[in-house]
């Protein structure tokens, strides 16, 4: 890997807030941050409520593996949303695609709210609940590749790290939102009550967050790179199938990539509150204080590690990234045998300090993989397929292991191979070229 950042033409790199820029950061932060509270709610859910009011009452294990399955399907539905939304990103704009996927992601939210439970409906209940986690997956997976590119491409080429790390704060800021409101509620409401109705509340609220994400939204206008390509008539007819074609070295590079900060993610926000509070002892307010903990920090270490990326060669300081993780996993299992929850929220802090170091600069780094005219069909399509084998399966993952060893060793050894496999695709990537981005937006620079 080269050591040397990208060079800063002077032209550029003096103008430090490109027109629009600001704007769009904001719209891509908080309409990302609205989607992901609304994915975060599911995920939480998953863990600590759907095993018991969604599934045949019975075997606890199998109930975990039956709700951790349909969080598998919200990935799984990804790549959906990826080609159908990618497609249309790269043909009619970014804009329009940002609004569907917002809806989309918000009705199926606000349903799963008021969803009956099994022991009201039968097998009707996990039958509706995976047809809208399905949709949930399809508008994440159409959001990812708008949300970064609404940002970065109003942004100063030469700082996309930063600018691109808009859409990257919106999972921590979702997730602290979500697991706020679940441990809110989950404080002041006794157990049966939260289980009854208590969770619903979180879900319903989604509808007020929407409405918001919204009103931002479709106050935007399109982004200069976007136009730029429309006004030259280079819009791809065919974006998949070309970025099948034209860029696999790229494609291949961006899926590896995100493999290890997307298991990590799973096991510190999802598999971590499953081990914590039934094998450890711990209550689901300790679990949840923790995560929220690590998100806060996280909100700060993601635009810091994207901005750390314009100086330094993102692919260096993302793999020294994925090699902490792999040393930091063991460590933590380590620690938090003691049954400390303040050890509990150190671990997860730290660990989600080293997802940041990842996470941040991992938009840039996809986006950068591929040509300006397929950047949405590709960015769209690495990032859902990487979520397909990295964390669709994870808790799943985690959850097998630990029932077939009763220890943490070969999930600390899963850790370590999905950051070899991260540095692989570090390795094989590519490093911006940023005076072709500058050469397309110029004009929009100059005003």
């Amino acid at each position: 890997m080269s050591t040397n950042p990208a060079p800063r033409p002077a032209s550029v790199a003096t103008r430090k807030v490109p027109p629009g820029a600001v704007k769009a950061y904001i719209a891509s932060l908080t309409g990302t941050s609205l989607e992901y509270y609304d994915f975060a709610i599911y995920s939480v859910a998953s863990a600590l409520v759907f095993p018991k009011i969604f599934f045949p009452a019975g075997d606890e294990f199998v109930g975990l593996l039956l709700s951790f399955s349909t969080f598998a399907i919200g990935y799984l539905a990804r790549p959906i949303g990826g080609i159908v939304f990618g497609r249309l990103g790269d043909k009619i704009g970014r804009k329009h695609v940002l609004v569907i996927t917002l809806l989309l992601i918000g009705i199926a939210t606000v349903l799963i709210g008021i969803l009956p439970t099994y022991g009201t409906v039968g097998v009707v209940a996990p039958v509706i609940l995976v047809l809208l986690r399905l949709a949930q997956g399809i508008g994440v997976g159409g959001e990812w590749g708008g949300a970064v590119l609404l940002s970065s491409e109003f942004g100063n080429p030469t700082k996309r790290g930063l600018w691109s790390s808009a859409a990257q704060i919106g999972p921590p800021a979702g997730n602290l939102m979500a697991n706020g409101a679940l441990a809110l509620l989950a404080g002041v409401l006794s157990t049966e009550a939260f289980l009854d109705w208590g969770w619903r509340v979180a879900f319903l609220a989604s509808a007020l967050l929407v409405v918001f994400g919204l009103v931002i939204r479709l106050k935007l206008e399109e982004t200069p790179v976007f136009k730029n390509i429309e006004a030259h008539g280079d819009r791809p007819k065919a974006p998949i199938s070309e970025v099948l074609r034209t860029q696999p070295r790229g494609l291949l590079a961006a899926i590896l990539s995100r493999i290890s900060p997307d298991i990590l993610y799973s096991l510190l926000t999802v598999f971590v509150a499953v081990y914590a509070t039934r094998e450890l002892g711990m209550t689901t307010g300790n679990v949840l204080t923790a995560i929220l903990t690590g998100s806060a920090f996280q909100l700060v270490l993601i635009p810091a590690a994207g901005a750390l990326t314009d100086r330094f060669n993102r692919r260096v300081v993302y793999g020294v990234a994925a090699v902490g993780t792999a040393i930091w996993i063991p460590i933590f299992f380590l620690m938090i045998q003691g049954r400390s929850v303040v050890m509990l929220t150190i671990g997860i802090v730290v660990g989600l300090g080293f997802h940041a170091f990842m996470y941040g600069p991992q938009a840039a780094f996809i986006t950068e993989q591929f040509p300006a005219r397929l950047r949405y069909a590709g960015s769209s399509l690495a990032y859902t397929l990487a979520g397909v084998i990295g964390g669709a399966i994870a808790p799943l993952v985690f959850t097998a292991l630990y029932q077939a060893t009763a220890s943490w060793v070969l999930i600390a050894v899963y850790l370590a191979v999905a950051g070899l496999v991260t540095i692989i695709g570090l390795a094989i990537g590519r490093d911006p070229k940023t005076e072709e981005e500058i050469a397309l937006v110029q004009p929009d620079y100059a005003r």
